[in-house]
């Protein structure tokens, strides 16, 4: 199958795609782990890439792209794969489309964003030994220091409410019509993204099969 995962920062579609991937054998391709490794490998589109990424700017669809024709060559997609992160905009779905890609089901993983606020911001990080709490779901003794190290917890920048709130404002602008692209042609379908991790994945590999 080959499967685009959709959902705002935070819904959990990292997570959620890694436990598909594993049920049926596929590969996931985050767009963000493949410019790193395109980089690494010193393939003709890192090359392009890096010159985007050194200076902090946004590497441009034009390359993504070809950084996402390369990846889907490759042997282990032959049998399906899921996109984590790609496409972001309608014109990258167009371009996708273009490079002959059929794809099979469009999953979205619907959270709202006072959820996704409440699950980003309350996340924490030992400085010492990088162990992961959260204030609400995870916490720590005291909420203050780290169970296994002591270490103090702080907030990572990106955690931030005013971040997270500007990055909700970004996907609701650019990625969020891609919805109505996929529904369009008929290959959308949406879960609810809130609760139990085991329950969210019961629920994706139900309307896979649908």
């Amino acid at each position: 199958m080959k499967i685009i995962f959709l959902g705002a920062p935070g819904a959990g579609k990292g997570t959620q795609a890694e436990k598909i991937a594993e049920l049926l054998s596929i590969p996931t391709i985050s767009t963000g782990a493949i410019i790193r490794s395109a980089i690494k490998n010193g393939t003709e589109m890192g090359k392009a890439a890096i010159a985007y990424t050194e200076s902090g700017k946004l590497v441009p669809d034009e390359v993504v792209i070809g950084i996402i024709k390369e990846r889907l060559s490759e042997d282990d997609c032959k049998n399906g794969f899921i996109l984590d992160g790609f496409p972001r905009t309608v014109p990258q779905a167009e371009a996708l489309d273009n490079l002959g890609v059929a794809i099979d089901k469009v999953v979205d993983i619907d959270v709202d964003d006072s959820v996704i606020v409440e699950r980003m911001s309350g996340r924490r990080l030992c400085e010492k030994c990088g162990a992961s709490y959260h204030l609400k779901y995870i916490p720590s003794k005291d909420n203050k220091t780290c169970d296994k190290c002591g270490g103090n917890l702080i907030m990572r920048p990106d955690d931030k409410e005013e971040v997270v709130l500007d990055r909700l404002k970004v996907y609701h602008a650019q990625t969020e019509p891609l919805k109505d692209f996929y529904s369009k042609k008929g290959i959308l379908r949406s879960v609810d993204g809130r609760g139990d991790i085991a329950a969210i994945t019961a629920s994706i590999i139900e309307v896979l099969r649908s």
